[in-house]
């Protein structure tokens, strides 16, 4: 596969002198997803800010690949969705091409496009306060992806949903991946998410942050409830469990 992006023995250190992330190489191809598990303080979300050039880099690198020597554009989905109450859903997807200079008119087929894709098209005009939290993360995801970036980042963006939604979700996140082809690196606290998306999980060690296995779940996609549901899944689960517990350990 292609290459994108090289994180090279990657370290944060906080002014405090906590060492939250030590020795972290990875490298990441275009298209793939990447989820990356582990425990509360080792490093995941920490990553994913330095990638995104939210938090300065202590010693490593972060290189990115062939033509993108400069950062390309990436798209991040934090654990809330972030949305401005007084602005309709049409409004808050238009957001970040607003902030390029775009007009309404220049942006309103991407916006269309991007809705339909996360299927709320219908709910364009609608505010925030009169969406579900499943709807306002899709709105979330929708904004994410409008600028068609090569790279979306995400922060545990269903953790506070109800486990149907949850599902329904990462059913929803497959799909936009898979049509629009960017590279997906997603953090999460939950084995059963992180093997039902998933090309590759990054299993990570308690503070100081480092990868411990990185293994490879070998399944096609789409991906559906006879998968979530099958021998194979479980299988997946249970080795992905025992590489957590080892990081524990």
């Amino acid at each position: 596969m292609t290459p994108l992006l090289h994180l090279k023995a990657l370290e944060k250190r906080y002014a405090n002198g906590t060492l939250a992330l030590q020795g972290m190489s990875l490298d990441v191809a275009q298209h793939s997803f990447v989820s990356f598990l582990g425990p509360s303080g080792c490093g995941k979300s920490t990553a994913l800010k330095m990638i995104a050039g939210l938090s300065p880099v202590t010693s490593g690198s972060i290189e990115w690949a062939g033509s993108h020597a400069a950062q390309p554009e990436i798209s991040f989905v934090f654990q809330e969705p972030t949305l401005m109450p007084w602005a309709t859903v049409f409004d808050n997807v238009w957001l970040p091409l607003r902030i390029k200079g775009q007009s309404r008119q220049q942006a309103q087929a991407q916006v269309d496009a991007a809705l339909a894709t996360v299927g709320l098209s219908q709910f364009a005009k609608v505010y925030p306060r009169e969406l579900s939290g499943g709807m306002k993360m899709r709105v979330s995801i929708a904004r994410a992806m409008v600028t068609q970036p090569l790279l979306m980042l995400m922060d545990e963006p269903f953790a506070a949903l109800d486990e149907m939604t949850r599902f329904k979700l990462n059913n929803d996140t497959l799909a936009v991946w898979q049509a629009s082809q960017f590279t997906t690196l997603f953090v999460t606290h939950s084995v059963y998410e992180a093997v039902y998306l998933s090309q590759r999980i990054v299993v990570m060690a308690a503070r100081p942050g480092r990868v411990i296995a990185d293994m490879a779940i070998d399944e096609p996609y789409p991906r559906s409830e006879a998968f979530r549901t099958s021998e194979r899944y479980n299988r997946w689960c249970v080795q992905v469990s025992t590489a957590l517990h080892e990081s524990a350990a």
